[in-house]
């Protein structure tokens, strides 16, 4: 039965992500691949919670295994990372803190709306920090490598 806390919320990631793959005209495997992308991510997020014990630290996580997942993917198939990035961050985009966070501030509830502010865009900041990391080390890996693969070529000469 305790299988079922991370098998569903990971299939309803899959099944959330076919959608935004529709939206953003992704065709063929690509669907499988962005769906996987945002299970994956859903998958860590709930596999970090007894770790970190922090939505902020749980969302960076799921960000950076979604896009060095994302990053692979991308590079194997030969196709642009935004896609397969995009639809599997999705799932973790904090649509409800949003909302809340709206509601509280029309209702006049400075203090909630404050707190639910915050959390909104730790959360949100989390993702972006976590896929930039690992994109900026992603490129900066890809460029050293190819220097060195051009030095080589030339004869090692400087």
């Amino acid at each position: 039965m305790e299988q079922l806390l991370y098998f569903l919320p990971c299939l309803y990631a899959f099944l959330a992500c076919a959608g935004f793959c529709v939206m953003f005209n992704i065709r063929g495997a690509g669907i499988v691949i962005c769906c996987f992308g945002g299970a994956l991510g859903w998958f860590v997020y709930l596999l970090t919670a007894p770790l970190v014990h922090s939505e902020v630290l749980q969302s960076f996580f799921a960000a950076v295994a979604i896009t060095i997942y994302a990053e692979t993917a991308a590079r194997v198939r030969k196709r642009p990372v935004t896609g397969y990035l995009l639809v599997a961050l999705f799932p973790l985009v904090p649509g409800g803190g949003i909302y809340y966070t709206m509601e509280y501030c029309i209702q006049g509830e400075t203090q909630r709306f404050l707190e639910s502010l915050l959390h909104t865009f730790g959360v949100a900041g989390a993702l972006a920090v976590g896929a930039v990391l690992v994109s900026s080390a992603v490129r900066l890996l890809t460029s050293f490598l190819r220097s060195r693969r051009e030095k080589r070529n030339r004869g090692g000469c400087a």
